[in-house]
């Protein structure tokens, strides 16, 4: 009779062993795993338009079907889970094919210009379509749908959408807003916002979740429409500024204006990609021409430039002689929002270590 550590240890050992043969390569798994996600780990390319690591399996758009041994047809890498033994090819003549059946009937049902598209180079229907070769598909004349501009942040085209899912799915499951569904059937089904309203006059709150998960040119950010196309923009990794939370984003910025364009969600701790509105859109304050750019002090009723080395002299008089006058809780600091947590700390710590006082407050309500 075994005991419940000796069925732990065989357990074990089962799992250590299990192996699955990809193009005639074999490797370990865990249990639990799908097949793209292995793939994924070991470097090998399966193409998938409606899965991340985020929203999950969604078998959708099925073009990430492979070939399994004693399986029929073509099953999709994203939906299927290992087992130990399994032989799975991924890039046969019959699974290249559909696939480019598959990516060749989501060019030809929707309005795809990508020549002037906002998303070209960033989107993964294209890298689909060139990693397949495809350069030609029929264009069918199906009805033009309204580009929904409503909304203060977001340009809703319906017309490239490919019906994936993501969108619906980072609304519903992820941020838990619940304002995007899939309306209608058939060639007439849509994503839509709160049952056929605008974007802009529905209960989305401008997060930006769905934008940042769309594969297509379906969901772009309208203030970075013409602003510079994805290969002019270096990218560079910071934290937010707004809130003590250390959201983790990349800022896009046009080498030529020295500007930023747009701001996305970068999948590290603790946001994993998700933003707020402010986060995401509000990157205008650094191009501000309102910012101070040098110490200012007051002389004669108007505020005149000095130097840092005059702003400090003046600031410590004037403390100390409050302090002396009035004493020290006749003093209050107020902490930025925008600035580094140690930054913060230390004038926390200049506020009660050396002024004196415990009136410190911070504006990250604002």
């Amino acid at each position: 009779m075994l005991n419940s550590y000796d069925k732990w240890c065989i357990n074990r050992v089962i799992k250590i062993f299990m192996k699955i043969t990809v193009n005639k390569q074999k490797y370990r798994f865990n249990e639990g795993q799908t097949i793209l996600e292995i793939a994924k780990n070991n470097g090998i390319y399966i193409p998938t338009l409606c899965w991340t690591a985020k929203t999950g399996p969604a078998s959708r758009c099925r073009i990430c079907v492979v070939e399994i041994d004693l399986m029929p047809g073509l099953q999709p890498a994203c939906s299927i889970l290992a087992t130990d033994g399994m032989v799975v090819v991924t890039d046969s003549d019959d699974v290249l094919q559909a696939r480019r059946t598959i990516v060749e009937t989501l060019l030809s049902n929707g309005k795809h210009d990508c020549i002037s598209c906002d998303a070209t180079g960033r989107c993964e229907l294209q890298d689909v379509a060139y990693y397949l070769g495809i350069k030609e598909y029929p264009i069918f004349s199906e009805p033009v749908i309204p580009i929904d501009t409503t909304s203060p942040m977001i340009v809703m085209d319906p017309n490239k959408c490919i019906l994936c899912g993501r969108c619906i799915k980072g609304c519903n499951n992820i941020v838990i807003n619940e304002v995007l569904t899939l309306a209608n059937r058939g060639y007439a089904s849509q994503v839509v916002c709160d049952n056929h309203r605008s974007m802009g006059d529905s209960g989305c709150v401008q997060c930006g979740e769905c934008l940042q998960l769309c594969p297509t040119g379906a969901l772009t950010e309208k203030k970075a429409l013409g602003k510079g196309r994805e290969w002019e923009l270096e990218r560079v990794n910071t934290t937010c500024a707004y809130c003590g939370v250390g959201c983790q984003l990349t800022l896009h910025i046009d080498r030529k204006n020295n500007r930023i364009i747009r701001v996305s969600g970068r999948d590290e701790v603790p946001n994993r990609g998700m933003l707020c509105v402010k986060g995401r859109f509000g990157y205008e304050f650094p191009h501000s021409k309102k910012r101070i750019s040098h110490p200012l002090i007051r002389k004669g009723g108007d505020l005149v430039a000095v130097s840092w080395d005059e702003a400090l002299d003046y600031t410590a008089k004037k403390l100390l002689d409050i302090k002396q006058k009035h004493g020290a809780d006749a003093i209050s600091s107020i902490a930025c929002a925008r600035t580094t947590t140690e930054n913060n700390y230390a004038l926390m710590k200049f506020t009660r270590v050396v002024l004196g006082t415990n009136n410190i407050d911070h504006c990250a309500r604002t």
